[in-house]
């Protein structure tokens, strides 16, 4: 991946960090800059899984959001669970 490469996944991927919270429904208990630092690792990863399937960026696109999504979901439940002490 060329360094342009990097630089567009980490702009993408705060975006998709941002869509993957509101695709969650309920009160999340990450802070936003945690949510934004998985929507990076999203970009990253779900641009990777979609290249295997597809070139089309709506559907690279599609996946990176939902892979945030269940990245910031299970996030959420490992948070909320360590900060109320129950883990």
């Amino acid at each position: 991946m060329e360094i342009t490469g990097i630089f567009s996944a980490i702009i993408i991927g705060l975006i998709i960090g941002a869509l993957g919270r509101l695709i969650v429904p309920g009160k999340q208990h990450l802070p936003i800059w945690l949510t934004l630092v998985l929507g990076i690792i999203a970009a990253f990863v779900g641009g990777f899984v979609a290249t295997i399937f597809s070139t089309a960026f709506l559907w690279v696109l599609l996946i990176q959001v939902l892979v945030a999504a269940g990245i910031v979901y299970l996030a959420d439940g490992i948070y909320a669970k360590n900060a109320t002490g129950t883990a």
